[in-house]
């Protein structure tokens, strides 16, 4: 079999492989297998494109505002990790770092589901439903019967 043979199976082979993993990749984005949670956050997603965006922009905006409490505590689980490598472990230190990790998750969700209230509070019904039923499906629950007016 000739090189240019060769390398033409090769690239064909290649070519496929890499058609058949951006399909897989895309099949497990649209199935909403990535991302799982059942915030507020993540229930987002499903809202109109302009409001999706500037909710997604809302919720950057506190993450740029709360940088140091994020930096915090990522340091605070650095420390955490630190302390869990020594040869003796030091519980009292452990459980202040944990402690402080815990507080800064605390406070950054705390801050993301006020800026989504207020994002809600000018919403219209439609996209507040819109949330609802978001949050609703990712933690498992039946979708709420519609209410007639």
């Amino acid at each position: 079999m000739s090189t240019g043979r060769k390398l033409l199976i090769a690239s064909v082979a290649l070519n496929v492989f890499l058609a058949g993993a951006l399909a897989g990749g895309a099949v497990w984005l649209r199935s909403g297998k990535a991302g799982q949670g059942y915030s507020l956050e993540a229930a987002g997603g499903r809202l109109p494109d302009q409001e999706r965006r500037i909710f997604r922009k809302a919720l950057r905006e506190v993450r740029r505002e709360s940088r140091q409490v994020i930096l915090d505590g990522q340091q605070a689980r650095r420390e955490a990790a630190d302390l869990l490598r020594q040869p003796a472990l030091d519980t009292a230190a452990l459980t202040a770092a944990l402690e402080r990790a815990r507080n800064a998750d605390v406070t950054m969700r705390a801050r993301l589901e006020q800026r989504i209230v207020e994002f809600a509070a000018a919403s219209s019904a439609e996209d507040r439903g819109v949330l609802a039923e978001g949050l609703t499906r990712r933690a498992g629950l039946p979708p709420a019967a519609k209410k007639s007016p």
